[in-house]
């Protein structure tokens, strides 16, 4: 996942390249509730193990924010907040700061009881094309705690080598 003009603010130790085929679409004139974050992106395997950390440490509020996967299931994208990738250094893994260039948590939609008993509210666009919601916004928090992330993802690779050492 790459979002199409901020390169140059990328700060990656990454051993995967994100795709170019995934740029960040800018959002609509007038998105009202959509904030600004940055997204760090990681291989889909240490991802999930980071999600499943988070979500079993977390005893109460959603502790994982959206995330995204890329269309070809490889990498997934950690909403956090605007600044993170100032001072992002997680091997393996790569923080793009948009500084509001394109990508923006999308507004979250109409609350489902506005929309009937057996209806559920729509999801937002994906603000990257080409991929789509592992943990929508209506299902997570605002974004993830780059500090709760940081700390997942290294356990999740310590993880993977352990499980990896075994086979």
């Amino acid at each position: 996942m790459e979002i199409s003009g901020a390169r140059a603010g990328s700060r990656s130790t990454a051993q995967h390249r994100p795709s170019q085929d995934f740029s960040a679409v800018p959002p609509p004139a007038g998105s009202l509730g959509a904030e600004p974050c940055d997204l760090v992106t990681v291989p889909v395997r240490q991802g999930l193990e980071a999600v499943d950390i988070i979500r079993r440490a977390s005893t109460s509020a959603p502790a994982v924010g959206p995330v995204l996967h890329d269309g070809s299931c490889a990498t997934l994208g950690f909403l956090v907040p605007p600044g993170t990738a100032d001072g992002w250094d997680m091997p393996g893994s790569a923080c793009t700061q948009t500084s509001g260039r394109g990508l923006r948590i999308p507004a979250a939609p109409v609350p489902a009881g506005d929309l009937g008993a057996d209806s559920r509210p729509p999801l937002p666009e994906p603000p990257v094309t080409g991929s789509g919601w592992l943990l929508p916004p209506t299902d997570t928090g605002p974004v993830t705690d780059p500090a709760v992330l940081r700390a997942a993802l290294g356990e999740a690779a310590r993880l993977i080598e352990a499980a990896d050492r075994v086979r």
